[in-house]
C-alpha cells in the first residue's frame, strides 16, 4: 500500500495537478502508509516532510469532536447535558433547552455569523462566544439540522472551556496530541514559533471561476460571510493560525491519522476512548435535509458518516470530516483503518485527490 500511494501522489505533484501532499494511512494501529510529495512552500521550494502541519480546514472538526468524547469519556461531559447549565448566557432567545448533543449534530440552529465578521473578530475568542450566544435561533434547537461551518467550533470550544476551565487547544495537547506523541503536528491555535515550519497554501487554477458561479443566495454563504471563509489567504494568515478557531485546524495527514487510529484502538498503548463510547458516537445521529447545504447528510456525533467519494449511505461504517481546500481524515470501524490527506493546493470543490487515493485505500483494505 505504501509503494501504491507513493507513487500516485508523486504522479499527483509530477503533473502540476497537486503542489504539496502528505497521506497517512494506520491499519489496526500501525503506521501503514506515509507518503509526502512536493513543496510545502512553493517560494523557497522547502519540501513537504511527513511532520509538516498544513492548515486544513473543517477537517478540523474532527480534532474537536474528538477532544469533546475524550472528556465524555473522562465523565467531564455529558452529551444530554443542556448547554445553559455549563454556559448559561447560551440561553438567550428561547436556545435553553439545547444540549451538547444538538451542538455536536449542527442542530442548534445558530450557523450565522454578521455579514462583517473580519478575521480579527475571529481571534478575539470571548468576543465571538458573546456574539453566538446572544444570537437568535434560526430553528428551535433539536429540530432541524444546518452545517455550522464556523460557530461549530466556537460552541463546542467554550462547551469544553466552561466544562474544563482551559481552552480547547490546551485540553487537545493535554488529553490527545502529547500522549499521542503528536504534539508538534496537531494544533488549533499554532505557537508563534511553529509557523516558519507550516505548509504555505495557493489557490487552485480556476478556484475564483467556481466560487463566483455558485449562488449568491446559498444559505452556507449568508451563514459565512467571504471574509471568513477558508481559502488560500485565510489558511496563511498567522491571525488564524495562531488563534484557537477550532471549526478548522491545522495538521499532519500523519498525526490526525493517528488520533482516528487511537479512536478505533490502541496506538502504542493509547485508546482514547472504549468500544462501547465508540459505537455510540459513530452511530448515524441524525439524516436530515441540511438546512444550509440543501441535500441530507448523514451524521454521526460531530463526524459525518460515509467515505468521501463514496456512495455515503454504503459506507456508514467511515466517520471523519473532510475540510474546504481539499484535505480529509477519517476512520472505519468496519476494516480498522485510518485515513488522513493534507495538501497545499487550496481547490473549493471535491477533492479528487481524497477520493481517488481513498478509493485506492479503500480496495487494498476491503472498505
Amino acid at each position: 500500500m505504501q509503494e501504491l500511494v507513493q507513487r500516485a501522489v508523486d504522479e499527483m505533484v509530477e503533473s502540476g495537478e497537486e503542489l504539496g501532499i502528505q497521506v497517512a494511512v494506520y491499519r489496526h494501529g500501525e503506521l501503514v502508509v506515509d507518503a509526502v510529495a512536493g513543496v510545502a512552500d512553493p517560494g523557497s521550494g522547502r519540501p513537504v516532510g511527513s511532520d509538516t502541519p498544513f492548515y486544513s480546514a473543517s477537517t478540523g472538526k474532527g480534532v474537536t469532536a474528538t477532544v469533546v468524547h475524550v472528556l465524555a469519556e473522562r465523565g467531564v461531559l455529558d452529551y444530554d447535558r443542556p448547554i445553559v447549565e455549563l454556559w448559561p448566557e447560551f440561553g438567550a432567545h428561547g436556545k435553553g433547552k439545547a444540549t451538547v448533543r444538538h451542538a455536536l449534530t449542527h442542530s442548534l440552529g445558530v450557523p450565522a455569523v454578521p455579514a462583517g465578521l473580519t478575521v480579527r473578530d475571529l481571534a478575539d475568542w470571548d468576543g465571538m462566544c458573546a456574539l453566538i450566544a446572544g444570537s437568535e435561533p434560526w430553528w428551535e434547537p433539536g429540530t432541524r439540522t444546518g452545517y455550522h461551518a464556523m460557530t461549530w467550533g466556537f460552541v463546542m470550544g467554550e462547551i469544553v472551556r466552561r466544562a474544563t476551565g482551559k481552552p480547547i487547544s490546551q485540553v487537545l495537547g493535554q488529553e490527545v496530541a502529547a500522549p499521542l506523541g503528536i504534539a508538534d503536528e496537531l494544533y488549533f491555535g499554532v505557537p508563534q514559533s511553529e509557523l516558519g515550519r507550516l505548509a504555505r497554501l495557493e489557490e487552485a487554477p480556476g478556484t475564483a471561476a467556481i466560487m463566483a458561479a455558485m449562488p449568491a443566495d446559498l444559505p452556507l454563504f449568508r451563514a459565512t460571510p467571504p471574509a471568513v471563509t477558508p481559502g488560500a489567504a485565510y489558511g496563511n494568515d498567522p491571525v488564524v493560525l495562531t488563534s484557537d478557531i477550532p471549526s478548522g485546524g491545522t495538521m499532519s495527514a500523519r498525526a490526525v491519522a493517528r488520533m482516528y487510529a487511537a479512536l478505533l484502538g490502541e496506538v502504542d498503548g493509547v485508546r482514547l476512548v472504549s468500544d462501547e463510547r465508540l459505537r455510540e458516537v459513530t452511530a448515524l445521529a441524525t439524516d436530515d435535509v441540511d438546512q444550509l447545504i440543501g441535500f441530507p447528510v448523514p451524521r454521526a456525533l460531530g463526524w459525518n458518516l460515509g467515505r468521501p467519494g463514496a456512495d455515503l449511505r454504503r459506507t456508514r461504517s467511515t466517520f471523519g470530516m473532510p475540510g474546504m481546500g481539499g484535505s480529509a481524515a477519517y476512520a472505519d470501524t468496519t476494516t480498522g483503518t485510518a485515513f488522513a490527506l493534507t495538501k497545499n493546493r487550496f481547490f473549493p470543490g471535491p477533492s479528487t485527490a481524497v477520493d481517488r487515493i481513498g478509493e485506492l485505500v479503500a480496495k487494498v483494505t476491503g472498505s
